[in-house]
């Protein structure tokens, strides 16, 4: 990875990683094993426009950040970001604009923390109903927000290389 990679990764993982500590009880709405944190898939999506590895280490964040705040079933839910984010970030890589990557990874997203449910033994009716739909809303409403904070930093991130404006492609 390139030392800016490092650096907007590593401030992307802080953020997945303090998202769910800070915000737990004020932006957070929890149905267990369901939980939905605003702007908790911020940092994974805008890892995407950085590189899959990034992508890797801000999903690893998320986890341990659920971890601490909500138990290994939401944790286990969280560890799905980094293949959803993988996903994103390869295609953002191939040239695809951030919000169809974002179109793309949504099903992979809300099926995967469906499945991780199923696990720790929740029904199967709960699992596709409750979690798959409810992170599928949750993951909708965060790239909405993502896409926004891409726009309003694309002028920022210009220096740092980073493909931040839809359909601009990597360089």
């Amino acid at each position: 990875m390139r030392p800016k990679e490092v650096v907007v990764g590593g401030l992307l993982t802080a953020l997945a990683l303090l998202i769910p500590i800070v915000f737990r009880g004020y932006l957070q709405v929890v149905i267990p094993p369901f939980s939905a944190t605003l702007f908790s898939h911020v940092p994974e999506m805008l890892a995407m426009l950085v590189s899959p590895a990034v992508a890797v280490f801000v999903g690893l964040g998320s986890t341990f950040g659920f971890l601490v705040t909500l138990g290994p079933a939401v944790a286990g839910r969280a560890f799905v970001h980094v293949f959803w984010g993988v996903l994103g970030a390869l295609l953002v890589r191939r040239g695809w604009p951030l919000w169809s990557a974002l179109v793309v990874a949504l099903p992979v997203h809300a099926l995967g923390e469906a499945l991780v449910v199923l696990a720790f033994g929740f029904p199967v009716a709960f699992a596709l109903i409750q979690v798959g739909v409810g992170t599928a809303l949750h993951h909708i409403a965060d790239a909405a927000a993502t896409l926004a904070l891409a726009r309003v930093l694309g002028t920022a991130l210009s220096s740092v290389a980073l493909p931040v404006q839809a359909g601009v492609r990597p360089r």
